[in-house]
């Protein structure tokens, strides 16, 4: 063979992913699999060869990803058939949402459901024509094999390319027509009532959640329902009570799983998300603010410090994930999931001291043979293994072992430190340190809320230390940047980036009332209105204009694992409308209402994030405006910042900058001084104050 024909087939099948930042493509970097990243070049290359588009898409911290990366991405016969036939690239999910988006759109249309990993084939212009998510290596139960699945499509590719091609037209004609907004209509009165009503139907009365297994944590329902009334407030306290007494938290190390296996939140997915952390914390301390059970407080506590301790890079920002799968033993090529974090009994008795032991396995639900529930355990994964779960409160264990309750609590701490330094020399999880804008929006709420509401200063820097991340590393004057490994990546910021990262920002003003991170705010909600708002269709479209390689430009409002960016959108307008008293971005914010009325209207469980938007815009607007020193207004501030106000908007005029800043729309704000050199509050509804008072009482 020539020389030069040699070494154009060693290009021809080159993978080409070493050399990105994404830990999830640089798992794949070694693959016998010629994959590229998503740009130009593969598309381009594709339409030279007149080959199809094989585009597999996941993140670093995903099971299946993990499992069908070794059963068929490392095998070298498979990779041969997926270099021959198809231009093969891999997407990190995380990076590229709008990506992930658009194809999911397609796979759960076609197949009725989706999940990751994500396997979509594409002609050469991006219409996707068939997909599915894992494929096993070999035929199962019925389901083809991939090597089978990719010979076929070669197959029908070369021999009846045309109706392929037509197909994948179709599919995108069905994508935008789905993508195109409703036309603006009005939503009904009892909406929310509605909402609540289906969610108390779904609701588990005695374990907690909403449905069956396996139970997944949605943060944005607890939102919506904990603005409602008491009987809603009930079905959010008793979830977050489950899930912190079970399996779904990490007993030990603090933090929460991605999902419960089981009705009883036992057994959980062992993955670690950055964004379930930030959005449980916060429901944690609304909780707390609503109940003042410390049981919240401490639940929400030991979230931040799992994430202080092993999710934050030095400078201030958060890492993405941990992985659920992880090594038995140090040099060991085996691996499982949750091999990290389970026990058996031996383990826990050579540790402790024998009354130790009895106290800490009583508690944690720890017995000689596993603790998997029946039917919780399929793959046999867990046999002989405990995951910690609390079977009783500290008072209940004290009355069994007829000790104080102060004994028990001392009994365990003592207990958890050791058992905890214990599992830090297993192999850890792997940790997928990149840093998404997005993710550290959500993160900065719950620190920042966390900090005001438990008065906890090292919360609110650690609140600050992120922000201060983001703008030195992830703002450029052309907006924000996606995520940050090593370095920024070269991805703009989607609508959710700047979504998340406006609440992030008005939610630290409100904590600790630094009018630079107001204004910080108010410059990306310009910057997000001027990439993607949609003055035709009145709402955010979720990626930029422009982008060649995407057939469609799609919009969202599920709010599901993560609220869509609309939904947080339109909350983000109303309170910016309410601590600026500009009706503008509360025009937009209705705007946004009006065009996702029929989703409001016809399945609002669906959006329960623009569920707590609407029903704050259908309010009257409610301002508290304190005037002081900082050191004046301590406990002023703490009063209001640990009580429940979803409704009201939070001002501080502490200097002549701030009260001359909120002033400029509401020229009554420059009058409002201290009664008698106290720190005072004036509490406003619809613009009209209340006589002014020096100190708040709850209601």
């Amino acid at each position: 063979m020539p020389i030069v024909l040699f070494l154009l087939m060693n290009i021809a099948v080159a993978n080409e992913l070493a050399g990105e930042k994404s830990p999830y493509l640089l798992q794949h970097k070694d693959n016998p699999v010629a994959w590229q990243p998503w740009g130009e070049k593969a598309f381009a290359q594709a339409g030279r060869e007149g080959k199809p588009v094989f585009l597999s898409i996941g993140y670093s911290t995903c099971h299946w990803c993990h499992v069908m990366a070794h059963e068929s991405f490392e095998d070298a016969a498979t990779a041969k058939l997926m270099n021959e036939h198809f231009i093969n690239i891999k997407v990190d999910r995380e990076e590229r949402p709008d990506v992930d988006r658009v194809y999911m759109a397609y796979v759960q249309a076609t197949t009725g459901s989706g999940g990751w990993p994500m396997s979509v084939w594409l002609t050469p212009e991006g219409k996707p024509f068939f997909g599915g998510t894992y494929f096993p290596p070999e035929t199962r139960y019925g389901r083809m094999g991939f090597p089978e699945i990719l010979q076929k499509i070669a197959d029908v590719w070369q021999h009846d390319r045309a109706r392929i091609e037509e197909e994948g037209q179709r599919v995108v004609a069905m994508l935008q027509e789905s993508s195109v907004a409703e036309a603006p209509g009005s939503v009904d009165a009892d909406v929310a009532t509605r909402a609540a009503t289906a969610f108390a139907r779904s609701f588990d009365k005695d374990l907690g959640g909403f449905g069956g297994a396996p139970k997944f944590p949605r943060p944005s329902v607890f939102n919506f329902l904990v603005r409602q009334d008491s009987a809603s407030q009930a079905m959010v306290f008793k979830t977050l009570r489950e899930m912190t007494w079970g399996g779904m938290r990490d007993q030990l190390g603090g933090g929460y799983h991605r999902y419960s296996v089981d009705e009883f939140w036992h057994v959980p997915h062992f993955e670690k998300m950055l964004y379930d952390q930030a959005q449980i914390t916060v429901a944690l301390v609304e909780a707390w603010q609503i109940t003042k059970d410390a049981f919240f407080a401490e639940a929400a506590r030991s979230t931040l410090d799992y994430v202080m301790r092993d999710l934050r890079h030095p400078d201030g920002g958060f890492f993405s994930a941990e992985d659920a799968d992880s090594l038995l033993a140090h040099g060991s090529k085996d691996h499982a999931e949750g091999a990290f974090y389970v026990w058996d009994l031996t383990e826990i008795r050579d540790a402790l001291d024998k009354q130790a032991a009895e106290i800490f396995c009583f508690h944690y639900f720890v017995k000689p043979n596993g603790n998997a529930p029946e039917g919780s355990d399929p793959h046999q994964e867990f046999t002989g293994k405990n995951i910690l779960k609390s079977r009783a409160s500290h008072a209940e264990t004290a009355s069994y072992f007829e000790k104080s309750e102060r004994e028990i609590v001392d009994s365990l701490a003592a207990s958890e430190a050791i058992l905890l330094t214990r599992r830090a020399k297993r192999p850890r999880p792997h940790l997928d340190d990149k840093i998404l804008t997005a993710w550290n929006g959500l993160m900065i709420s719950a620190f920042a809320k966390a900090g005001a509401a438990l008065r906890e200063p090292r919360y609110l820097a650690a609140a600050h230390k992120a922000a201060d991340f983001l703008r030195a590393h992830l703002m450029n004057s052309d907006g924000l940047l996606r995520s940050w490994r090593e370095g920024p990546s070269a991805i703009p910021g989607f609508a959710e980036d700047y979504a998340f990262v406006i609440q992030g920002f008005l939610d630290l003003y409100e904590a600790d009332f630094r009018l630079e991170d107001l204004e910080q705010a108010i410059s990306l909600q310009g910057q997000q209105d001027t990439a993607f708002w949609d003055e035709i269709g009145g709402s955010y479209f979720s990626s930029r204009d422009g982008d060649k390689l995407l057939p469609v430009r799609m919009k969202e409002d599920y709010d599901g694992a993560e609220p869509s960016s609309n939904s947080v959108s339109a909350l983000n307008l109303i309170r910016l409308s309410r601590l600026l008293h500009n009706d503008a971005f509360s025009t937009k914010a209705r705007r946004i209402l009006a065009s996702h009325a029929a989703t409001l209207t016809q399945n609002p469980t669906t959006v329960p994030q623009m569920l707590v938007a609407w029903d704050l815009a259908n309010r009257a607007p409610s301002q508290a405006i304190v005037v002081g020193s900082r050191t004046d207004a301590e406990k002023l501030l703490r009063t209001m910042q640990e009580s429940f106000r979803p409704d009201a908007a939070t001002i501080f005029l502490d200097s002549k900058e701030a009260t001359a800043f909120f002033s400029k729309n509401a020229p009554e704000v420059g009058t409002m001084s201290m009664l008698n050199g106290e720190a005072t509050l004036y509490l406003c509804e619809n613009f009209s104050c209340q006589k002014p008072v020096t100190q708040f009482l709850p209601k």
